[in-house]
């Protein structure tokens, strides 16, 4: 994998070391810029050239002004060049251009980057080199438009998080932002879905990530058009990557060889938390050697397989996995065909497994028949943690209502999202009292502020609640009766990020007289409206 990379820039003319081709093209705008403003005789007549090069103003030399008569397409600001000349009583050689860059901006090397590269500059990206995100999705940059943005980020240590979606920087882009990784220590989040990187620019990704040399630790790299040769350097390369928490390699190609090799990753790595599988044609057995990676995994928090056609071969799969898997929190296996039959093989490892805690199944073929086995295989298991079943598009009975309200005595947390109950589509659907309005009606008449209810049912005192442990709280607390439904709606309000977490620090210094959720009734009743 490796050596074709290297191939592949050595035919380019890179020759010798070329991996370091643009980190080189960066240092060398870098030195340039300094060599020009530096206010020593011997540099200005070494940088003569260089000056012509980068087009300054004629009177910052004026020796140097009779005999250039090159065009002046960018000036540096007079504030840089005296902080360049400061402090500077030697006419001792600079070794290190990097820091020698620390008189010239990132902004100005960008700009010269961009004359070189023929390149209209991005100012968004100018504007923002002081911050930590900067956004260019869709800002249709290109191969070079990327690569002009990769040089002045060498030796960046502001930005930390950089989106890069849709801009078609093909292959040569994803090579550009590769080696510029390797020399950056600040950027921690990358974006580079949707550019059509295609094989060569997974290669590129995978020889960064298998010498763990960047800081990178949250990577998304959905609807490139990775195939199975893609799949195979990127696992390869994540089988010993340790710094790689957040992965989305979402809406690719796959395909059930693709499982199978991620299938083996998985059973290796020891670092990724977070990973998106989705839309990937995994299907049956890519799902199977998924599940027996997971089964020696020790480190996935979150798994989507959603959108992968895995049928009840691939549930069965996921199943066992989670007899002996105890990381999984949350799984989503939305839209893969599973009907009853594989719900039951999926329970099989639900009735031990005490780890996950979200189970999203929406839009698979399931009746209540599979909606009961889900419930009853938490009801059998003292050990579960599941707090969420999605299966929004089951339509259930008055039956299953009764087990669900009669589990949920035990395991108040539990909140099942199913759809319409059989026999009441016809009839007037039952009204919930709004939840907040219950809420404010108790507050007035017991002259309370809304953190005073908090803190009553927050046990920790930090001021976050778990969405879990508020759920329970909320069923089992006597002040304010409300059912399931209105607790799951108060909690959509309460945590509209979906974050899992309740926080009411801001209400710390409300007072009762001031009425803190009057204000908030209304927004409420406009949204319920």
């Amino acid at each position: 994998m490796g050596t074709r990379h290297g191939e592949r820039w050595a035919q380019s003319g890179a020759g010798e070391g070329a991996r370091l081709q643009l980190v080189e093209e960066g240092c060398r705008l870098q030195w340039e810029l300094w060599e020009v403003l530096s206010p020593t005789g011997s540099h200005k007549c070494a940088g003569t050239d260089k000056m012509n090069l980068l087009g300054f103003m004629a009177d910052q030399n004026e020796e140097m002004s009779d005999t250039s008569e090159s065009p002046e397409p960018l000036s540096l600001p007079d504030a840089s060049a005296e902080k360049a000349t400061q402090g500077s009583d030697t006419d001792l050689e600079v070794k290190d251009p990097g820091k020698a860059f620390a008189g010239v901006t990132g902004a100005e090397l960008y700009l010269e980057a961009c004359r070189l590269l023929e390149v209209v500059p991005v100012s968004h990206f100018t504007q923002n080199l002081a911050k930590p995100c900067i956004n260019l999705s869709h800002h249709g940059l290109g191969p070079r438009g990327v690569k002009a943005i990769a040089i002045a980020l060498v030796s960046n240590a502001t930005v930390t998080r950089l989106e890069l979606e849709d801009n078609c920087i093909l292959a040569e882009g994803a090579i550009c932002i590769a080696e510029m990784l390797r020399e950056n220590c600040s950027l921690q989040e990358l974006n580079i879905s949707n550019n059509h990187l295609g094989t060569e620019g997974a290669e590129a990704i995978a020889s960064l990530l298998l010498d763990n040399a960047s800081y990178l630790y949250a990577l998304q790299l959905s609807g490139n058009n990775f195939g199975e040769e893609a799949v195979s350097c990127l696992a390869e390369a994540l089988m010993g990557n340790y710094q790689v928490k957040k992965l989305d390699l979402s809406h690719n190609e796959f395909s059930e060889k693709g499982g199978r090799l991620l299938g083996q990753m998985l059973a290796s790595n020891t670092a990724l938390e977070i990973l998106d599988l989705s839309w990937n044609h995994l299907k049956r057995k890519g799902t199977a050697a998924l599940g027996t990676g997971l089964r020696g995994n020790g480190a996935l928090k979150i798994l989507n397989l959603s959108w992968n056609s895995i049928g009840n071969e691939g549930a069965q799969a996921l199943g066992e996995a989670l007899k002996v898997n105890s990381t999984l929190v949350h799984l989503d296996i939305s839209n893969n065909q599973i009907n009853n039959e594989g719900a039951k093989k999926l329970c099989r490892g639900l009735e031990v497994n005490g780890k996950l805690e979200v189970l999203k199944m929406a839009n698979n073929p399931l009746t209540v028949e599979g909606a009961t086995a889900l419930v009853i295989s938490v009801r059998k298991n003292p050990s579960s943690m599941m707090a969420e079943i999605n299966i929004s598009n089951v339509l259930v009975n008055e039956n299953f209502i009764k087990l669900l309200d009669f589990v949920c005595q035990t395991r108040p947390e539990l909140d099942v999202i199913y759809g319409e109950v059989e026999g009441c589509i016809s009839k007037i659907p039952k009204q919930h009292p709004n939840s907040m309005k219950l809420i404010q009606k108790y507050l007035n008449e017991h002259n309370l502020r809304l953190w005073d209810f908090f803190q009553k049912i927050d046990k920790d005192g930090n001021m976050k609640i778990p969405v879990t442990a508020f759920r329970r709280a909320m069923l089992q607390q006597s002040s304010i009766p409300l059912d399931r439904v209105q607790i799951r709606e108060l909690v959509h309000k309460l945590d509209r990020n979906r974050t899992g977490i309740v926080d009411y620090s801001h209400l710390k210094e409300q007072k009762p007289a001031q009425k803190p959720v009057e204000g908030e009734m209304k927004e409420e009743e406009k949204e319920d409206k």
